[in-house]
């Protein structure tokens, strides 16, 4: 194989390969800050929290009413869960989620996105390693 093909090849494929996070970059997961008004707990932060996971707020918003057994409602960047719920107990299913559907398995990074493979099975794609992994 001639040289020079052989390099414009290996500069092709580097440059396929995503890019890093910045070094010293550190991932925090995100805390809700929340009251409890009459026999409503509602989150004031819900669309930040959301932002900064870059994840669909109806996947998290399914999750936590499963995890904590309340209906949810969410309303102009608040999500509003129908019951008292510890302030605790919601940060600990929230980190759950990160934990489940955002750290890349591999790398631990949260520059990962969730691909719909069809027939009800989806993966968590890494942009900094290029791991799969399945999720429900």
């Amino acid at each position: 194989m001639d040289d020079k093909l052989y390099e414009n090849l290996l500069d092709g494929a580097y440059k396929s390969i995503p890019e890093k996070a910045a070094v010293g970059e550190r991932f925090e997961i995100p805390k809700f800050e929340m009251f409890v008004e009459g026999n409503k707990t509602i989150v004031k932060n819900f669309q930040v929290v959301v932002e900064k996971l870059r994840r669909n707020s109806e996947l998290l918003i399914k999750f936590l009413s499963k995890e904590l057994a309340v209906p949810i409602s969410s309303e102009g960047g608040r999500l509003i869960l129908h019951g008292k719920v510890m302030p605790d107990n919601v940060n600990k299913k929230l980190e759950e989620f990160t934990l489940k559907y955002v750290l890349c398995k591999e790398c631990k990074k949260p520059d990962t996105n969730i691909t719909d493979m069809g027939h009800g099975f989806k993966q968590i794609v890494c942009e900094v390693c290029g791991a799969r992994n399945s999720v429900k």
